[in-house]
């Protein structure tokens, strides 16, 4: 086993701002993740493992962006009629291929903003349409199937369109066209994916959305597994106040600023532990 992975997990609009709030406050405190030998960013992950990937963003610009006010985004929520398929989906699955089926079937079906304007806002949040010389692993789910992929620079398909692909939430955005399939949120097969970072030595995970449920792995889940497998690993969930700065509506870009001061906040209580993984 060999090298750093760090693992960014899904979470909406605030679990961008707070992925972004952590690494900047775990910076002030003396641990940067930004030298990770693969950085593996599932949905909010995805965006902010672009940006932060690309080399063109100090930690700090990183997490001021957040605070800015949002531009280029579509407002979105989960209605009730989607959380209740959401919960039947994971009631009624054994695997997370068959709870993505479900799930996709909603996706494919639902009215969601086109393709091209879900696209044009991802684009409005990265700093370069390149691949990153650093490793970038983001993680998708065919709607289809219920199959799990991993885009990287590899892979022949545009940065965009990946990170718009691991980030299209069924039911809210809708499935990313790649190669004649359709592809939806990362997160369902799990909430951070961290199982992509076996065989590294060293794997902090940061996510926003800590549990799991059904078939579905939570962050713990996985980062003892990765133990067990014999890698250090931290994972690193929200707070009290953290959770409370995301609001209801996760998906409202409007709270990515509460949600970043918020991790930010928290950070320094964490750097410690963090650091003995990364460094110690």
């Amino acid at each position: 086993m060999a090298g750093k992975a760090l693992v960014l997990g899904g979470g909406g609009s605030s679990g961008i701002g707070w992925l972004s709030g952590i690494l900047y406050g775990l910076s002030e405190a003396g641990v940067d993740l930004s030298d990770a030998d693969v950085v593996i960013g599932t949905s909010a992950g995805s965006s902010v493992g672009a940006q932060l990937a690309s080399g063109e963003l100090t930690l700090r610009e990183l997490y001021e962006r957040q605070l800015a006010e949002p531009k280029g985004e579509i407002p979105a929520r989960l209605g009730a009629a989607q959380l209740l398929r959401f919960v039947l989906a994971t009631l009624t699955s054994r695997t997370p291929e068959a709870y993505a089926r479900k799930v996709g079937r909603m996706a494919l079906s639902a009215r969601t903003p086109s393709e091209a304007d879900r696209r044009a806002a991802i684009q409005s949040r990265l700093v370069s349409p390149d691949w990153p010389a650093q490793a970038l692993r983001m993680p998708a789910v065919d709607a289809v199937t219920g199959e799990l992929r991993v885009f990287d620079r590899e892979s022949g398909v545009a940065l965009v369109d990946a990170v718009s692909a691991s980030c299209a939430v069924p039911g809210v955005w809708p499935p990313v066209t790649i190669e004649g399939r359709r592809w939806t949120d990362g997160g369902v097969h799990s909430p951070a994916n961290a199982h992509l970072a076996v065989g590294y030595e060293r794997v902090v995970v940061l996510a926003p959305m800590a549990m799991g449920a059904g078939p579905l792995a939570s962050a713990a889940a996985q980062g003892r597994a990765l133990r067990e497998a014999g890698a250090r690993v931290a994972v690193v969930t929200p707070d009290r106040t953290a959770k409370q700065s995301f609001g209801r509506n996760p998906l409202d870009p409007s709270v990515r600023a509460a949600a970043a001061r918020a991790g930010r906040t928290q950070a320094p209580a964490l750097a410690a532990e963090v650091a003995e993984v990364w460094t110690g």
